[in-house]
């Protein structure tokens, strides 16, 4: 009986061409170039600004960071209260605008039925992208008057023993310029971490719901902690938008220097400063003080990064850590930790 043999299949050839050879060459020239040009970048702003208040420096040096004063009669300048105020705006409005970022992420990756959970995440990205100008008119009509006749009056009654809710009521200060950083930042941060949310290992949260755990015991002790790197990355990019934000906060915070711990009493920032004065300068030392706002303000915001990135480290290589520890206890017992 004969055997029929299948016929032999030629030899695999070579399809790769010699511009195919080039693809990983040119994948890391590109990468890496536009990895370089960001620093690049980086580095002449922060020259041009180094150049820019060289003026102002040689002038006042450090103690313009600790000096009040911003007179431009007599060509007096100082920065203490624009970095108060940036920093009071900024904190305030990150600590109020996380919780509910948060709450609006969960309520959209966890509890939202379909339907509202996509109407709602469009709703909220589409307020991220609302211009700052536009937020800024709204404070002035209609956030402002709000504030002065209804809200303020409420914190002065029931927390006017503290030195924060005293002071004249007006629809332009603080609080306005807050509220309004507030509504800036939330989508950013809701966003973010509504992404962090929906990546988070499926079988972890269904393995805390099999075990018994509740919805609540669920986040807290599963969705929570696996997010919690990207939630403090999604804060720090929120307040570098906080910090940096100029045009909204300038029409609503009153542009006064001073400080004072009254959320009533007027105030201005870094950013608002620069906006409202630059193009108006009237002597080159003004100019020249200006960009060393710009200057400070570069400053906070790489600080801000750098130690958002010193906490998330930490907490990222902690799984890795614990790993280890439980390998090595294992190994005493002469056992296997898989």
């Amino acid at each position: 009986m004969a055997v029929s043999h299948a016929p032999e299949k030629p030899a695999l050839q070579r399809t790769r061409g010699r511009l195919d050879r080039l693809g990983d060459p040119a994948l890391k020239a590109i990468t890496f170039g536009a990895a370089a040009l960001a620093v690049l970048v980086l580095v002449l702003i922060a020259y041009e600004l180094a150049t820019g208040s060289d003026l102002a420096f040689r002038k006042f040096g450090l103690h313009f960071l600790v000096s009040q004063t911003w007179d431009t009669i007599h060509n007096q300048f100082g920065a203490l209260s624009l970095i108060f105020g940036t920093a009071v705006t900024a904190v305030l409005a990150i600590l109020i605008a996380t919780p509910l970022a948060i709450a609006i992420a969960l309520f959209l990756t966890e509890l939202a039925p379909k339907p509202v959970r996509a109407l709602l995440g469009a709703l909220v990205e589409m307020l991220a992208a609302i211009p700052s100008v536009i937020l800024g008119l709204w404070g002035i009509l209609v956030l402002g008057p709000f504030v002065q006749n209804q809200l303020e009056p409420v914190l002065g009654s029931t927390l006017g023993f503290l030195p924060f809710f005293r002071g004249q009521h007006s629809p332009t200060g603080i609080l306005t310029a807050v509220l309004v950083l507030t509504i800036m930042v939330v989508p950013i941060v809701a966003s973010v971490t509504r992404e962090l949310f929906t990546t988070a290992p499926l079988e972890l949260r269904e393995g805390a719901l099999a075990l018994g755990a509740t919805r609540w015991e669920m986040v807290r002790g599963v969705l929570l902690p696996a997010a919690r790197p990207g939630i403090f990355a999604a804060v720090a990019l929120g307040f570098g938008r906080a910090v940096g934000e100029a045009m909204a906060v300038l029409m609503v915070i009153g542009g006064t220097t001073g400080i004072h711990l009254s959320l009533f009493g007027h105030s201005d920032t870094l950013a608002a400063r620069i906006a409202g004065q630059y193009n108006g300068a009237s002597t080159n030392l003004q100019t020249s003080s200006l960009v060393y706002l710009a200057a400070i303000l570069l400053v906070i915001s790489l600080v801000v990064n750098i130690g958002a990135q010193l906490l998330i480290k930490p907490i990222d290589t902690r799984p890795r850590r614990r790993r280890i520890a439980v390998d090595r206890a294992f190994e005493t017992q002469g056992l296997s930790a898989d």
